[in-house]
C-alpha cells in the first residue's frame, strides 16, 4: 500500500457556513427532505456511472448491478446512504463538498431577511443538496472512492457541520459513496423502518435503480433471523410509464429530483412521440426563478437519456437559450449510446427533438396563458425577460413567442407587464395601423417621456419597454399580425388617419411660421444634430430628440456604451414646440449669445429628459443660472 496522507483538517467556504446555519434552522420543519437530496445524489452518481462506462466498462469493476442501499442502527443513533455509482476523489470532495460554486451566491445571501419561513423558500430555491444531512445530523462521515482507482484511493470526509471538516485518505475496497449520519437527539423517527420507507416511497418512488433496505426475518428453529434484501421503490423510469399511472404528486416529486429544487414546478407537459423519430419528453417549467438564470453560459436543464440510459444532465442542443428555464428529461430510441455533444451539434434527430420539444413547451405556456392567467403572470413575472430573448433567436416560432409576451403600458401606466400584443390590437383606435412602443432605461424615464405627450392627448396606447433585453426584442420583431411595431422617438412622426385635416394644416402653418428659427437653431447647434423641426408629437414640453428611422435608438446607444462596446455615435433631429413659451421667447431673442444659450439650454434638457447624460454639465449649470439671472 502507497503512503497515505495524513488527516487534515479544513476550513469551509464562507457561504457553506453560512448556509449550514440557516438551513438547519430554517428547514427543520420539513427536515424529512435531508432523505431525498441524498438519495437523489446517489442516484446522479450512478448515472455517471453508466455513462462513463459506455467508453470504459472496467469501471464497473465486474459489478455492474447499480442500486442505493438505505440501513440505520438504533444503537448507534446513524442512519446511512450508499451507492454503488461513480464515487469521488480526494479533489472532487473538496470541490463538491467545500464550496458552493454556483453563480448568484452573494445575490442569494443579501436576499436573506431573518424570516425563516421566507428564508426557506428561498434555501430551496438555491439548492440544498448534500448539506441537507445536517438538518438531522449532528456529525456527517462521508467515504468514497471514484470508479477505476484502487483501494487504498478512499477518501473519508467528515465534519459536524460547524466551520471545519477533515479528510483522510482510507482503504475502500467498493467504488461509490457511503454517507453515515449520526442523528441528533430528538429525530429518532429516522431510525424506524416504517418512517425511512414513507419516506422513500413518498420523495424517491421516481429512482430508475432499486433503493433497497434489509429485512430481517426469524425462521422456525432458526437461532439468528434471515436478512433479506427488499426493493423500496418502483424503479422504474417515471417518464416511460403512462401518463394515467403517475399522480401529480409523483410528478412534482420527479421535478425536485431532476432539478434540484424545492418548490413544485409550476407546470409540466409529458410526451410519446413515435414516427421518424421516437423519444419521449417530460417538461418542467419552474415556479421560480434560479439565480443563474441570466448567467447564459450556465446549462443544467435538460437530461438527456437513451433507451432508459444516462447519457448528459445538460444537454443544451436540445433546447434554446431563451428557454433555459425548462427542467426535465427527453429519452431517445433513435441515438446511439456512445453519442457526444459534438454529435449532438449535427444531428438531424436531435434538431428534430428540440424543434418538437420547443412545439411542447410554447403550448404549455399557451395554455397557462389563455386557461390560468393568474398561473401565468407568475410565470411572467419569474420568467418574462429570458423569454423576451427569443424572437431574436427563434425566427420559426417568433409569432408563437411574440403571443405570449406582455408589456407595461401607457393605458393603466402601472409598472406590471400584462398587456400583450393581442390585447393591445383589440384596443387600438378606428384608422390606428401601427404599435407604438417607446424604449427607456428605466421604467419612470418611459413613462413620463415627452414622446408620449401627443398619443396621451389622443389616448392611444404605447408600451414602455425598459428591460435591458427590450431594445433586443424589438430588434427582431418588428410587426405582429400585420401590425407593424414603431418606436415613438424615431423617423418624423405621422399618425395617419389618427390626425384630421385641420391638424395637419395647423402644423402646416406652424412650420412656415418657424422656418426661419428652425434654420437659426440648426446653424447654432452645429454638429451637435442632424436636423431640427418644428415637432408633431410635443403638447406640454418645448423641445424633444428623435432618431432616424434606420438609426440605432438612444437608449440602445447608451446601454452599448455602458457595457464598453463600441457604439456609433449618432446624431439627433431636435423638434422643438411652437406652442411653448420657451420656444416663442427664442424665437423673438436677437442678441446672438443669449439665442445660443437658449438654443443649449433646449438641447440639453431634451437629452436629460430622455435619460441621456450632458457632455459638460457645468457649462449647462452655468448657462441655466445665466438665463435665470436676466429673467429674474
Amino acid at each position: 500500500m502507497t503512503e497515505t496522507v495524513q488527516k487534515e483538517t479544513l476550513g469551509f467556504q464562507t457561504e457553506v457556513k453560512q448556509l449550514l446555519q440557516l438551513m438547519i434552522h430554517s428547514l427543520y420543519s420539513n427536515k424529512e427532505i435531508f432523505l431525498r437530496e441524498l438519495i437523489s445524489n446517489a442516484s446522479d452518481a450512478a448515472d455517471k456511472l453508466r455513462f462513463e462506462a459506455l467508453s470504459d466498462a472496467a469501471l464497473f469493476e465486474n459489478d455492474s448491478e447499480l442500486k442505493i442501499h438505505v440501513a440505520f442502527d438504533k444503537d448507534a443513533r446513524t442512519l446511512t446512504i450508499s451507492d454503488n455509482g461513480i464515487g469521488m476523489n480526494r479533489q472532487e470532495v473538496i470541490d463538491n463538498i467545500g464550496t458552493i460554486a454556483k453563480s448568484g451566491t452573494r445575490e442569494f445571501f443579501s436576499q436573506l431577511s431573518g424570516d425563516q419561513k421566507k428564508d426557506a423558500a428561498l434555501i430551496g430555491q438555491f439548492g440544498v443538496g448534500f448539506y441537507s444531512a445536517f438538518i438531522v445530523a449532528d456529525k456527517v462521515t462521508l467515504t468514497t472512492r471514484r470508479a477505476g482507482l484502487t483501494a487504498e484511493h478512499g477518501v473519508r470526509w467528515e465534519s459536524a457541520g460547524e466551520g471545519d471538516f477533515t479528510l483522510e485518505m482510507v482503504e475502500k475496497p467498493v467504488r461509490g459513496t457511503e454517507v453515515v449520519l449520526h442523528l441528533r437527539e430528538g429525530d429518532d423517527e429516522f431510525l424506524s423502518d416504517w418512517k425511512i420507507k414513507t419516506t422513500l416511497r413518498k420523495y424517491s418512488d421516481h429512482i430508475t435503480l432499486p433503493i433497497v433496505m434489509n429485512k430481517s426475518e426469524w425462521k422456525d428453529g432458526a437461532e439468528v433471523p434471515t436478512v433479506e434484501v427488499e426493493t423500496v421503490n418502483k424503479a422504474s423510469a417515471l417518464w416511460a410509464r403512462a401518463k394515467s399511472d403517475i399522480s401529480e404528486e409523483e410528478y412534482q416529486e420527479f421535478y425536485k429530483h431532476v432539478s434540484h429544487d424545492f418548490e413544485k414546478p409550476l407546470a409540466w407537459s409529458h410526451n410519446r412521440m413515435e414516427g421518424k423519430q421516437e423519444y419521449i419528453s417530460l417538461l418542467y417549467v419552474p415556479s421560480r426563478a434560479p439565480f443563474d438564470l441570466y448567467d447564459r453560459e450556465r446549462r443544467h436543464g435538460i437530461k438527456l437519456y437513451v433507451r432508459r440510459v444516462f447519457i448528459m444532465d445538460d444537454a443544451e442542443q436540445l433546447m434554446p437559450q431563451y428557454l433555459r428555464f425548462v427542467r426535465g428529461v427527453i429519452d431517445s430510441s433513435d441515438l446511439p449510446l456512445n453519442v457526444s455533444r459534438e454529435i449532438l451539434q449535427h444531428s438531424k434527430d436531435i434538431d428534430a427533438i428540440k424543434a418538437g420539444s420547443v412545439k411542447k413547451v410554447l403550448g404549455l405556456l399557451e395554455d397557462l396563458a389563455e386557461n390560468e392567467p393568474e398561473k401565468y403572470a407568475g410565470f411572467w413575472k419569474e420568467f418574462g425577460r429570458v423569454l423576451k430573448e427569443g424572437p431574436g433567436e427563434d425566427f420559426a416560432n417568433k409569432d408563437k413567442i411574440a403571443g405570449l409576451l406582455r408589456f407595461a403600458s401607457t393605458l393603466n401606466d402601472s409598472q406590471e407587464q400584462t398587456v400583450s400584443l393581442k390585447d393591445y390590437i383589440a384596443r387600438m383606435k378606428d384608422g390606428q395601423e401601427p404599435i407604438y412602443y417607446i424604449t427607456a432605461e428605466t421604467f419612470a424615464a418611459a413613462q413620463h417621456s415627452p414622446h408620449l405627450e401627443i398619443f396621451r392627448k389622443k389616448g392611444i396606447e404605447v408600451l414602455l419597454l425598459s428591460d435591458r433585453v427590450d431594445e433586443w426584442l424589438v430588434s427582431g420583431l418588428t410587426e405582429f399580425e400585420g401590425n407593424k411595431l414603431q418606436s415613438v422617438t424615431k423617423g418624423d412622426l405621422d399618425l395617419g388617419k389618427l390626425e384630421d385635416e385641420a391638424e395637419k394644416e395647423e402644423q402646416k402653418k406652424a412650420e412656415d411660421a418657424f422656418k426661419s428659427l428652425v434654420e437659426r437653431i440648426k446653424e447654432t447647434l452645429g454638429d451637435k444634430v442632424k436636423e431640427v423641426r418644428v415637432t408633431h408629437r410635443l403638447t406640454d414640453s418645448p423641445a424633444c430628440l428623435v432618431t432616424g428611422d434606420q438609426d440605432m435608438s438612444a437608449n440602445l446607444e447608451r446601454l452599448l456604451k455602458a457595457a464598453g462596446q463600441n457604439a456609433p455615435t449618432t446624431r439627433p433631429v431636435l423638434e422643438i414646440n411652437p406652442q411653448h413659451g420657451l420656444v416663442t421667447r427664442l424665437n423673438g431673442e436677437s442678441d446672438d449669445a443669449r439665442f445660443a444659450d437658449w438654443a443649449s439650454l433646449l438641447f440639453d434638457q431634451a437629452l436629460l429628459a430622455e435619460g441621456g447624460q450632458l457632455e459638460d454639465p457645468a457649462s449647462f449649470v452655468r448657462r441655466l443660472n445665466g438665463l435665470l439671472a436676466q429673467l429674474a
